[in-house]
């Protein structure tokens, strides 16, 4: 007998995977405008935004995805959710249009140049700060009754979903430090480095902040993560974590290139992993699972058909571009 494909669990993983990607391909970029002002003005930051200009407007596609498909797939969960989150929500998409703006005007308006670096720079921070504070309000958990929105219009600000907020930023800010270690060469490289570590150190302090302070969110959260036996599997979450934390520390000290920031994205997907451990089945944290949230059969049929054409010519147009503009950037860089 043929087993049925389950549909919810399997847009689940789909979204994930969007979300996943987004942070691969923009999150080093959003981390490059964190960091600008640490950057001397002229030369560095030219390198710096020079790195990420043949691609870094394509990689909210991915953003778009994740979105789009949260509504098409689990339209439950998306009014429940985007009512709860308005203000983050409404502010990241803001500050990505900021960012965007300030991006190409610094390179056609260099009379106004260091005023489109602040903007950059505060665009590039707001927008990782509120998709943190969005990741750490939705963990937390969002007041439902019936099939509605509850809460008030501040219940994402608190202590729990800022420091998930200021995580993103300096995981984000690492990123961008460790793409500048592959893609430059000299003073910026160097600068890169010195940046690396110590934000590196950092974020590996967050994590165990938000993974210490997680289980105690909810009982669900702490079954779980300790509840005999599924804890001999979800133990080896925080082993590899640490694993994947040594190993990142040791590449910096002694300079590798290439692996600080694959090794960081593994941080981020260890991360994502556990963030499912947490939640799944349910997509609105103990309130409502991905199957109830689900959208009819047949319209999760019609739009996998979409997306397993969609889906690969994004990741290949994606691949090339990235595979054009591969090596290291130089001085003239891509404008």
């Amino acid at each position: 007998m043929i087993p049925v494909l389950d549909l919810p669990t399997f847009w689940a993983f789909i979204i994930a995977f969007a979300v996943f990607a987004y942070v691969v391909m923009d999150g080093f970029d959003l981390g490059i405008g964190i960091l600008f002002p640490f950057f001397a003005p002229g030369p560095e930051r030219d390198s710096a935004m020079n790195s990420v200009a043949p691609v870094w407007d394509g990689n909210e596609t991915w953003l778009v995805l994740g979105g789009g498909g949260l509504m098409a797939a689990f339209p439950l969960a998306y009014a429940i959710i985007l009512p709860a989150l308005y203000a983050p929500i409404i502010a990241m998409v803001l500050a990505l249009i900021f960012r965007g703006v300030a991006f190409e005007f610094r390179w056609r308006d260099p009379g106004h140049r260091r005023y489109w670096d602040v903007a950059f720079t505060t665009g590039s921070i707001v927008a990782t700060l509120a998709q943190g504070i969005t990741l750490g309000a939705l963990l937390q958990g969002i007041a439902v009754e019936g099939r509605s929105y509850a809460g008030g219009w501040w219940d994402w600000l608190t202590p729990f979903s800022l420091l998930v907020g200021v995580s993103l930023v300096i995981g984000y800010a690492l990123l961008g430090a460790t793409w500048l270690v592959m893609k430059t060469e000299g003073a910026v490289q160097d600068h890169s480095f010195r940046l690396a570590g110590k934000l590196a150190i950092a974020l590996i302090g967050c994590i165990g902040l938000v993974s210490a302070a997680t289980p105690f969110l909810s009982g669900a959260y702490y079954e779980r993560w300790f509840a005999w036996p599924q804890v001999l599997f979800t133990a080896q979450v925080p082993l590899l974590v640490g694993l994947c934390s040594g190993t990142l520390l040791v590449s910096l000290v002694r300079r590798w290139e290439y692996w600080p920031f694959l090794l960081t994205l593994g941080l981020f997907a260890l991360c994502l992993l556990g963030l499912g451990v947490s939640m799944f089945p349910h997509v609105v944290p103990n309130a409502v699972t991905i199957h109830e949230a689900a959208a009819p059969q047949a319209s999760l049929q019609f739009m996998l058909v979409g997306a397993s054409v969609l889906i690969p010519i994004i990741l290949a147009y994606t691949g090339y571009s990235y595979w054009v503009f591969r090596g290291k950037t130089g001085h003239e860089g891509y404008h």
